[in-house]
């Protein structure tokens, strides 16, 4: 998740960044549009995966 930034910085090897780090390195140094377009993308895929989960959830509630 966004907010493992501590693990991810100790657990990761020399080299590798996670989308974590990327993330907080980014914002660090100014937020720029690409930190903005992923903020944004992930945001639209919450939202439609509880649209779909409550969608599912009225379907299985009218059927049982």
């Amino acid at each position: 998740s966004l907010d493992d930034l501590v693990i991810a910085s100790f657990v990761s090897g020399p080299g590798a960044s996670t989308l974590p780090m990327v993330i907080f390195s980014k914002v660090r140094l100014g937020v720029s549009p690409d930190v903005n377009a992923l903020a944004t993308i992930i945001i639209v895929i919450v939202a439609i995966a509880v649209t779909i989960a409550g969608l599912l959830l009225r379907r299985q509630h009218k059927q049982g």
